[in-house]
């Protein structure tokens, strides 16, 4: 290459780097925000293939990927086990933790915009629980009380059910926390606490009811868990998942709207209510559906939104796909510590997140006790 085109490039990748230090400084993050974006693609579709790859079975990811896209002779690179444990186990599992990652910090971000406050998450304010409550309820009483929704709707009968139980705590949490159009973030962790509370209470209640059957599949609820993945699960709790990741981005320009108030937004032209009904509906069919299929994982609603947030700032347009690459990847990335770090056994991926989230939890409370009245 040309000395005089050497130095052209040089300068314009001085310049753009100049343009994004300049972006940081002044607030506009814009150019940022779209490479982290690409670097996330990039990074999710890495940690989903080494998740694949990831197990007892030994398989390279070349043999893997030749078999995959059926090429010659792929059918003796590997052996009809591991053809099974990849493509009925890791691969319905990566898929599923890309889709509950995704759902949950999206989930997050969006409640925290619509709160307008970096501590809402549908796991710490109790949407989670009302969630879980709604499945168990369907577990424990189902042949009895609740036969005919399984007759009409199948195996999408146990995302229903999540689904209304996390609606139905995010509609009295939000009752409860907001007043004369303001939300009191102190009293929306306190009502989530109750609620959370309530919804475990009862939970209990129908546990101590449940038979031994019933028990076995009630197990995995109590701290999450990746492992019963399969493809009906994901055929069950998919869809309703990827809905809503397809309608959360056009509530972007309306939740940066409502950052500066729920008047201010409206006299932008925002149709407040009905934008505050759509977020509502999609966080507990996200969240219910997630809740469904992998039990309760908590703080990566908290987590992730609120890393992305302070790197490339709160445009919505940004933050909630940041927040669902991010989030999938997260949540593989756990996974795949939660089955390789005591072998032969399996550790609780809901303990993985636990034991990041909850310091991470703590030091925003101690950053942002002195602005947020805590």
């Amino acid at each position: 290459m040309p000395h005089s085109e050497m130095t052209a490039d040089n300068g314009r990748s001085r310049s753009f780097a100049a343009r994004l230090k300049s972006d940081w400084h002044m607030g506009d993050r814009s150019r940022l925000a779209q490479l982290l974006i690409a670097v996330l693609i990039v990074i999710a579709v890495a940690m989903f293939a080494a998740s694949i790859m990831t197990g007892a079975a030994d398989a390279s990811l070349g043999n893997v990927l030749r078999w995959l896209v059926g090429m010659e002779g792929a059918e003796q690179v590997l052996s009809a086990r591991d053809r099974i444990i990849i493509l009925d186990i890791r691969l319905p599992r990566a898929v599923l933790g890309l889709l509950v990652g995704a759902s949950l910090a999206v989930s997050g971000a969006v409640m925290q915009g619509l709160f307008r406050n970096p501590l809402a998450d549908p796991a710490l304010v109790g949407v989670s629980s009302g969630a879980s409550l709604g499945a168990v309820l369907l577990i424990v009483l189902g042949s009895s009380f609740f036969g005919p929704l399984f007759a009409v709707f199948g195996f999408y009968a146990l995302p229903i059910a999540a689904f209304f139980g996390g609606l139905a705590t995010t509609l009295l949490l939000y009752r409860i926390a907001t007043r004369s159009g303001q939300t009191s973030v102190a009293t929306m962790l306190l009502a989530g606490i109750a609620l959370g509370a309530l919804a475990g209470a009862v939970t209990g209640v129908l546990i101590f009811m449940a038979d031994d059957k019933q028990l076995r599949d009630l197990t995995f609820w109590g701290l999450g868990s990746l492992a019963g993945a399969n493809w009906t699960k994901i055929l069950s709790a998919g869809p309703i998942i990827l809905v809503s990741l397809a309608v959360v981005p056009f509530l972007a320009r309306g939740l940066n709207a409502l950052t500066l108030g729920e008047a201010a937004a409206f006299h932008m032209g925002i149709p407040v209510q009905r934008l505050k009904n759509i977020a509502i509906v999609s966080v507990a069919a996200s969240t219910g559906a997630s809740v469904a299929v992998s039990g309760g994982i908590g703080f990566v609603g908290i987590v992730v939104p609120h890393v992305l947030r302070l790197v490339i700032g709160p445009d919505h347009r940004y933050l909630l796909p940041a927040s669902a690459l991010l989030g999938g990847t997260l949540l593989i990335f756990a996974d795949m510590i939660a089955r390789t770090i005591v072998p032969p056994a399996e550790l609780p991926i809901g303990i993985i997140t636990a034991f990041a989230g909850a310091p991470f939890f703590l030091w925003i409370l101690l950053r942002g006790r002195s602005h947020m009245g805590l």
